[in-house]
């Protein structure tokens, strides 16, 4: 298959008012993760215009009205979904979907019926949460899933998908599988807890980073990705650092060395000997303009 160039990031006028929407909605009582995910695809893709950013959400309305009225327990809302989504529909994802950047942008998910297991997660929980379902996303590690039952109570009571694999629903053995082969470890029952929507947005904006940092000729995917996280109500300081050494790879050695004292200013309350680093690495930034 023939993989088309990554979407072109709009203008900067229009990049500066979908970053200040999206600090907007991140710090609200109640963000709203399609709208959240959403504006990252529309941060990325200047083809996503607001016309666009509504049709996605009609998109996911329609899904939901499709279907069944209050299928029941937990076990038939999850059959429910994976009928729909996953069989009806096609909504899945494989390998090569890992390799693209549509891959973590929700209207693109919606439109190739194809993408990362978290955000096929957010179609499953936002067709799912418009029909009234009891569901909520499990970030199990390396691999997102949904649950649907009660957030709180006897593990037993709640029923795990697997959106990138159709829908499957899982066993406990399944979940087990998952974790193993992502990481090693054993499933503990903290993994298994509901994902707030704003931790959600912080691993799908981890995932682009994670993708452009393997592409350097992608360098600015990786910026603005580093720059929606940095407009989340909690991040780590350390994504300050990171956002400076990539400026300074870009070749903007200036404002790198200037994000690099800024950083340094933060740390030296805590450990002054790295301050000191990172100064020397500003210094050396600074340096590179000559």
């Amino acid at each position: 298959m023939r993989h088309l160039p990554p979407p072109r990031p709009p203008s900067p006028e229009r990049s500066a008012e979908l970053r200040r929407r999206f600090a907007e909605e991140a710090r609200s009582e109640r963000p709203d993760l399609s709208t959240l995910c959403l504006l990252v695809g529309a941060v990325a893709d200047a083809a996503l215009d607001d016309t666009g950013l509504d049709a996605a959400q009609v998109e996911l309305d329609r899904l939901a009205g499709e279907l069944p009225f209050r299928p029941g327990t937990p076990r038939a809302w999850a059959a429910a979904l994976r009928d729909l989504l996953g069989e009806r529909y096609g909504f899945h994802g494989i390998a090569a979907d890992y390799q693209r950047l549509e891959s973590s942008l929700l209207h693109e998910v919606l439109r190739r019926r194809r993408g990362l297991p978290i955000l096929l997660s957010v179609v499953w929980l936002e067709v799912a949460r418009r029909a009234g379902a009891p569901v909520y996303g499990v970030a199990l590690p390396g691999h997102f899933v949904v649950g649907f039952g009660p957030e709180s109570g006897p593990q037993q009571e709640r029923v795990l998908a697997d959106p990138f694999d159709g829908g499957r629903l899982l066993s406990g053995k399944d979940a087990e599988v998952l974790v193993a082969g992502a990481t090693g470890a054993e499933l503990r029952p903290s993994m298994l807890e509901p994902a707030a929507p704003l931790e959600v947005v912080s691993r799908i904006l981890n995932n682009i980073r994670a993708w452009a940092a393997g592409r350097p000729e992608q360098s600015a995917a990786g910026l603005w990705a580093i720059d929606l996280a940095l407009l989340l109500p909690a991040h780590a300081a350390r994504l300050r650092y990171e956002r400076a050494l990539l400026l300074v790879r870009r070749g903007e050695f200036l404002a790198g060395a200037r994000e690099l004292e800024a950083y340094a200013e933060v740390v030296a309350a805590v450990d002054e000997a790295v301050a000191e680093e990172v100064r020397g690495e500003a210094r050396t930034a600074r340096a590179m303009l000559n």
